[in-house]
């Protein structure tokens, strides 16, 4: 499981999680402040940034707003 920070427009075009997800022109979804739990044995590592294969998601969703 990968839970990070997406960068969105403050408005307008492109300004929705879903916008980011759905975006056919992009292949990679670039996270911060990444921590990533294994699903064999929970162990969780964090990183400051990755960029995650669109090919490699199965679900995604915004776990809250952030001011």
């Amino acid at each position: 499981m990968v839970v990070g920070d997406v960068t969105l427009p403050p408005e307008g075009y492109q300004s929705r999680f879903s916008d980011a997800i759905n975006r056919g022109d992009l292949s990679f979804v670039p996270l911060t402040d990444v921590e990533i739990t294994s699903r064999e044995n929970g162990e969780v590592t964090h990183r400051d940034f990755i960029v995650l294969g669109k090919a490699h998601i199965e679900i995604a969703f915004p776990l809250g707003e952030q001011d």
